[in-house]
C-alpha cells in the first residue's frame, strides 16, 4: 500500500473510496474511487515514449480545475503522441497528491479530444481552442461536470506532503503490551493531533499475536462500538466463494455469466469472466458501472439495483480482456456477490450469514443493524468533521456492505491466521465443516496485483513478509485489517470517519500497529492532517 491509501480522487468502496440529499459535500464524495491503499503507479513523464517527429496538436502539459460547490481540484494532464501517431496520456489530480493514473481509448480528430481513466471510471471529452491553447469539456464520472484546460510550459509539481517522521523502534510488542504503548505513541495526536476531541474521532482497536487478544479504543468510540468496514466486506465476499466452492456449488473457473437470470447476457466470443477473475481482480471490468446515478448522494449505493446491474452488464458484456491486469473494481465485487446470492437462492445478507458469520459466531458482523446494534453504531463524519449518513448498499452488497465490531473482527482475523483449530462437531453445519478448508483455498495466491503484492481472494498479501491485508472506505467510515501466518499476529482498526487529503487514519494506526508487533520504527501519528 508507496502509500497514497485514499489520495486520489475518491475514497474505496469509497473501489479506494467511497451529503444532505442537496449533492455531494465534497469532491470525494463526487469523484469513486476505490481506497485501495499502499498503491504506487508511473506517470507518463517518466517514462520514454518514442515521440512523433511532428507533435500531435494536443501534445504537451495541460491545467484545469474541477469544482463541486466550494470546493475544486486541480487537474493536470500529460500528453504524447508516439511514433505511430497514437495519443497517449496521464492525469494527475495535484491536490490529492494521485500521480500519473493511466488514460485509455484516447482520441484526437478534427480538434475534438477524449480519453477514459480507467481507474476512477472516468471519462473526459472537449474540443481544441482553434489557437490550440484551451481544451474545454467535460469530465463524467458519476456526474458530469465541466474541466477546462489551459496549455502550460511545463508541468506542475503537486504541493510537498508532510514529511514522514518515525518513531524509534522498541523490541516487539505483544498484544497484551499494545495498548500501553500506543497510549504513549498518540499521545500528542490524542491531545491536539488527529485523534483530539474537535475531530470527533473515534477509534476501536483489536489486537492479536499467539492467541492473546485485546480490545481497546480512543476517543469517541467504545471496545463493541460497531462501523461500516467497506471494502474489507470483500474478504467476506471471497470466503463465501470459496465456501461454495468446498461443496461443489460453483466453480472457480465458472463463467459469472451462468449465475445471472437467464437472459441477461448471451455468450460472448472468446474468453469469460470468470468468478475467480472477479475474486482477484482480474476480470477487466470497469471499477464503477457508468448507469451508476445515484438519487442521494450522501447514501449513494443504496438505490443501485439488480435491474440496474444487470443492464449495465447487458451493455457491457462479460468477455475478459486477454491478459486482463489487476485493476480494483467495486462492480466486479458487487457482481460477484449478487451472483453467487442467485445461485444460493439467498440474500448477500443471508448468504453471509450461512457461510461465515453462523459458523464463526459473529453475532455483530451484519449487514442491516438491529435496535441493539444501532444504539452501538457510532456517528461517521466526512474529511471535513460533518456527520455522515450510513451507507446502504443493494446489488453491489459484496463490495462493501458489512457493519461489525472489533471484537467479531478479531474473531474473523482468528480463523484466518488458525483455520487448522476452528472447532468442529458432527452436530455442525454443513458450512462450518467446510470453512477450514474453504478458508485455507481463500488465502491460495492467485495472481499479481501492486507492485510487490499478489492477490487470493481479495486477501492482498505482501511479498516482502507474508502479511494479508485489505482496507475499507465508505462516506464516514474506514477500517484496515491485518494478519501474518508467519508470525501469528494480526490487527484491526476501525474510524469513523473517511478517508483525508492525506489518506486513511485507519491505514495509519494499522501501519504503526503492524510496525510495533514486528520491532520496526513506527510511523509517528504526530502530523497534520
Amino acid at each position: 500500500m508507496t502509500k497514497s491509501s485514499g489520495t486520489i480522487l475518491d475514497g474505496d468502496s469509497r473501489p479506494e473510496g467511497r451529503g444532505t440529499g442537496r449533492g455531494p459535500r465534497s469532491l470525494r464524495e463526487l469523484l469513486h474511487l476505490a481506497v485501495i491503499g499502499w498503491l504506487s503507479m508511473s506517470a507518463l513523464s517518466s517514462s520514454p515514449v518514442d515521440a512523433q517527429t511532428s507533435p500531435s496538436p494536443v501534445d504537451g502539459f495541460w491545467l484545469g480545475t474541477l469544482k463541486a460547490g466550494p470546493q475544486s481540484l486541480r487537474i493536470q494532464i500529460a500528453v504524447k503522441s508516439d511514433a505511430a501517431g497514437h495519443e497517449l496520456c496521464t492525469l494527475d489530480s495535484l491536490d490529492q497528491g494521485a500521480l500519473g493514473l493511466a488514460c485509455a481509448n484516447v482520441s484526437y480528430s478534427q480538434r475534438s479530444f477524449s480519453f477514459d481513466v480507467p481507474s476512477v471510471n472516468g471519462r473526459w471529452a472537449g474540443k481544441l481552442s482553434e489557437d490550440g491553447k484551451s481544451l474545454s469539456g467535460e469530465w463524467t464520472q458519476r456526474l458530469p461536470l465541466p474541466l477546462d484546460f489551459a496549455r502550460q510550459d511545463k508541468a506542475i509539481s503537486p504541493p510537498p506532503r508532510p514529511p514522514v517522521t518515525f518513531l524509534p523502534a522498541l523490541p516487539p510488542v505483544d498484544a497484551a503490551g499494545m495498548q500501553a504503548v500506543l497510549d504513549r505513541d498518540f499521545e500528542q495526536a490524542l491531545k491536539s493531533g488527529i485523534l483530539a476531541p474537535k475531530t470527533a474521532a473515534g477509534v476501536t482497536i483489536g489486537v492479536l499475536s499467539k492467541g492473546v487478544r485485546r480490545v481497546f479504543s480512543y476517543g469517541t468510540a467504545k471496545p463493541d462500538s460497531l462501523f461500516e468496514i467497506g471494502s474489507v466486506t470483500k474478504t467476506f465476499t471471497g470466503l463465501i466463494l470459496a465456501q461454495m466452492v468446498e461443496r461443489g456449488k460453483v466453480r472457480l473457473d465458472q463463467p459469472v455469466r451462468e449465475l445471472l437470470p437467464a437472459g441477461t447476457i448471451s455468450k460472448p466470443d472468446g474468453q469469460e469472466i470468470s468468478l475467480l477473475d472477479l475474486v482477484t481482480q482480474h476480470s477487466g471490468l470497469p471499477r464503477m458501472p457508468d448507469n451508476f446515478n445515484p438519487a442521494d448522494p450522501s447514501n449513494p449505493y443504496a438505490d443501485y439495483n439488480a435491474a440496474a446491474l444487470y443492464q449495465f452488464v447487458a451493455q457491457q458484456g462479460l468477455r475478459k480482456p486477454a491478459d486482463a491486469p489487476f485493476l480494483y473494481s467495486n462492480l466486479g465485487f458487487g457482481l460477484l456477490g449478487q451472483a453467487l446470492s442467485n445461485r444460493a437462492g439467498r440474500s448477500y445478507a443471508q448468504l453471509l450469514e450461512q457461510e461465515v458469520t453462523k459458523p464463526l459466531g459473529l453475532e455483530d458482523t451484519v449487514v442491516s443493524l438491529s435496535p441493539q446494534q444501532k444504539s452501538r453504531f457510532i456517528q461517521g463524519h466526512t474529511a471535513n468533521y460533518q456527520d455522515a449518513r450510513p451507507w446502504d448498499l443493494d446489488s453491489l452488497a459484496g463490495a462493501g456492505a458489512i457493519r461489525s465490531t472489533a471484537d467479531d473482527m478479531l474473531t474473523y482475523l482468528e480463523a484466518n491466521l488458525h483455520p487448522e483449530k476452528l472447532a468442529l462437531s458432527k452436530s455442525t453445519s454443513s458450512s462450518a465443516r467446510t470453512l477450514p478448508d474453504a478458508i485455507k483455498l481463500s488465502h491460495e495466491l492467485r495472481n499479481t496485483a501492486m507492485p510487490g503484492m499478489h492477490i487470493a481472494f481479495a486477501w492482498l498479501q505482501v511479498d516482502a513478509n507474508g502479511s494479508y491485508w485489505h482496507n475499507g472506505g465508505t462516506g464516514g467510515y474506514n477500517s484496515f485489517v491485518f494478519f501474518n501466518p508467519q508470525e501469528d499476529y494480526a490487527a484491526v482498526v476501525l474510524v469513523n470517519r473517511t478517508v483525508g487529503p492525506q489518506g486513511g487514519l485507519a491505514d495509519l494506526i494499522g501501519q504503526h500497529i503492524a510496525q510495533r508487533f514486528a520491532g520496526k520504527p513506527a510511523i509517528s501519528l504526530d502530523t497534520s492532517d
